[in-house]
């Protein structure tokens, strides 16, 4: 498994080398139009309403939209002077019980690695982490973006979940339709109660479920009869010792 970060999970004194993997691989079929007069790729190009023509990427910028035809513009150099500094580092800031993150809050999975086989550190802070029953809050930049992520055990190894911020979870009472729930009477409780009895398993298997519409295409794939198109264009670490340490030096 390859992995799409290196770096170092940081708290007090102690720095754990370790390496991200994609947890989830999102398996889609992707389509690409065609031309069905001569069955060849349909390309878009960058077309400028101003110019009434096409423009190469070097004439552009990048701009926010405020709405009714207003652009507030910004340049590649005014861009990079505000970017998160780029680092190695997963510096933990604190430690919350399970139940504390609410699931919307969730993101994208990785499995978090040791870099080296058989890393103390590593094991340590998971069995820590087993044994408390606590998720490590951190902070780290990937991609010029900075995530906020939660680290906790995951079978034999760790997952780290990026989190969405505060201000991006929208509000769910904004939806009108729930604002006035109807009183539910007595016998349409106790129905919903017996189906969900009736349902109940005793543990979950996601095995069980298959995207149908995928494996049905995946068949049609398979008989179908293929065609070749020339396309024309451009694509664009510490020892035991040391470990004991650094963990007493942080309490203190």
């Amino acid at each position: 498994m390859r992995s799409v970060w290196n770096g170092n999970i940081a708290f007090g004194l102690v720095s754990i080398p370790i390496k991200l993997y994609s947890a989830v691989s999102q398996r889609s079929i992707g389509f690409k139009l065609l031309c069905k007069g001569c069955m060849t790729p349909i390309r878009y190009e960058r077309h400028c309403e101003g110019c009434d023509g096409p423009i190469d990427w070097n004439d552009t910028l990048k701009a926010l939209d405020l709405g009714d035809g207003q652009y507030l513009p910004f340049t590649k150099e005014e861009l990079d002077t505000i970017k998160p500094e780029k680092t190695d580092r997963i510096e933990i800031v604190e430690f919350v019980a399970v139940d504390e993150i609410e699931p919307i809050y969730y993101d994208k999975f990785y499995f978090c690695g040791p870099s080296r086989k058989t890393d103390r550190s590593y094991f340590l802070l998971k069995k820590v982490l087993e044994d408390s029953g606590q998720v490590a809050i951190g902070r780290f930049v990937m991609r010029e973006r900075e995530y906020v992520a939660a680290i906790q055990p995951y079978r034999s190894g760790l997952l780290l979940a990026t989190l969405n911020y505060s201000y991006e979870i929208r509000d769910v009472d904004d939806i009108e339709t729930l604002k006035e729930p109807p009183e539910l009477k007595k016998q349409e409780l106790e129905l919903a109660r017996k189906l969900v009895d009736q349902l109940q398993q005793d543990e979950l298997n996601l095995e069980e479920f298959r995207d149908e519409f995928s494996e049905r295409l995946q068949e049609m794939i398979d008989k179908k009869e293929k065609i070749v198109v020339e396309e024309t264009g451009e694509e664009k670490a510490f020892d035991e010792e040391s470990l004991m340490e650094a963990l007493q030096a942080s309490l203190n």
